[in-house]
């Protein structure tokens, strides 16, 4: 296995970034009217997930910090799949959408469980 000396090489921030993108392709049609409310929410919290790996690469001198920024990107790949289906449920987004979107979600949360299980692979030993 070999290691990745950057966070931006990890497969499961290069998944979150096409998960990012895809949402804002599909919010831009979502109607004026959600413009501050789920638009904003899902492109924030599918933003995020990135936002937070990166964040953890950043605290891996300390263990407990880099799981925590995990749990973090974890919990807005969650947040991400409520909207996506509060958009479905709504009428917003396709089937087809919503299964590419949702499927997104549960890979980056695959990842990102396996690398809190092997979180000391990923940290600076003392």
């Amino acid at each position: 296995m070999a290691f990745v000396k950057f966070f931006y090489q990890l497969e499961v921030y290069k998944l979150s970034r096409v998960l990012a993108r895809e949402v804002f392709e599909i919010t831009k049609r979502f109607p004026p009217e959600e413009r501050y409310s789920l638009t904003d929410q899902i492109r924030r919290s599918s933003q995020s997930i990135g936002g937070q790996i990166a964040e953890s690469w950043a605290k891996r001198r300390y263990i407990n910090h880099f799981i925590s920024k995990l749990t973090d990107s974890d919990a807005e790949q969650y947040e991400t799949r409520h909207w996506i289906d509060v958009a479905f449920d709504c009428g917003l987004v396709t089937t087809d959408k919503w299964i590419s979107i949702t499927s997104k979600c549960d890979e980056i949360n695959t990842k990102l469980n396996a690398m809190i299980g092997k979180a000391e692979l990923f940290c600076f030993k003392s």
